[in-house]
């Protein structure tokens, strides 16, 4: 099968399942930003290192999901936008923005076309999700999407499961071995699967998916390409989530998965940041 031309719909069916599976979920912690006005996600504290003072900065969260992390941009003072594919997704995003009284703007829209959806050339920072760009097709209309936003000296930022950790196989709980290609693909890779990555008391509905993976190289030089230039780049040996059962220990303090003692310390995550010349 060739790139299928609804896998938007797919995937998205499959988000709209997840969103309230995850809202309800302990690994969300949907409660404790309701509790605390300085509770910030897990991912935003890992990146906050790097990411450094935003206060004031324009900012767009991509691929934000139930905003989560997007919030946790506004409490650390940007004026914040989230942008994402799933109806259901941007609902329970929008609720946590109402009851903690946040001045969140949450807009439904393909990644693809943010630069026709939002204002191109006019923020600060661009932000992506984690675990954003397997869901993807191709890496270059999406760096020219998340380049187009940016103002001239704007900022670019994003931690991404490794495309190493992405070829593995993470059914097989005894050894650690390859199993999907790590470059960018024509046909997709298919999984039907009624589970999710966080603890639910439900299961999904619409359990198909439609994935891709790309190479490191492919990612950073369509940003390159984009006129984008590389500030920093940094492989990490951890994944906030429990990426290949049976192999890592977790969650940490920081709410990060890492490969048992005995096993192979392999990158799981990575983080680029760049600047729009």
């Amino acid at each position: 099968m060739t790139e299928d031309a609804n896998y938007l719909e797919v995937n998205r069916a499959n988000w709209d399942a997840r969103a309230p599976l995850h809202a309800a979920s302990p690994d969300y912690r949907l409660d404790a930003f309701r509790a605390d006005p300085a509770h910030l996600s897990d991912v935003a504290r890992f990146d906050l290192p790097r990411l450094g003072d935003i206060a004031g900065l324009r900012a767009v969260h991509l691929q934000c999901h139930i905003g989560t992390d997007t919030l946790s941009l506004h409490r650390l003072g940007a004026h914040v936008t989230g942008l994402d594919f799933s109806p259901a997704s941007l609902a329970e995003a929008r609720r946590l923005a109402a009851d903690v009284g946040a001045a969140i703007d949450f807009v439904e829209a393909d990644v693809h076309l943010a630069a026709e959806v939002l204002e191109p050339g006019s923020f600060d920072l661009v932000y992506t999700g984690i675990g954003a760009i397997g869901w993807l097709p191709r890496i270059r209309p999406w760096a020219a999407a998340a380049a187009a936003l940016l103002k001239p000296g704007g900022r670019f930022f994003m931690r991404e499961g490794h495309p190493l950790m992405w070829t593995l196989d993470e059914s097989d709980e005894q050894r650690v071995t390859t199993r999907y290609g790590y470059f960018e693909h024509d046909e997709p890779l298919v999984f039907d699967s009624a589970e999710t990555y966080v603890e639910t008391t439900g299961t999904i509905a619409a359990t198909r998916t439609m994935e891709w993976n790309h190479g490191l190289a492919e990612t950073v030089q369509a940003l390159l390409d984009e006129g984008l230039q590389l500030e920093a780049f940094a492989e990490h040996d951890s994944v906030p989530w429990l990426a290949l059962p049976g192999h890592m220990t977790g969650p940490g303090p920081d709410g990060e998965f890492r490969m048992r003692g005995d096993r192979p310390r392999l990158p799981l995550t990575w983080t680029l940041q760049a600047r729009k010349l």
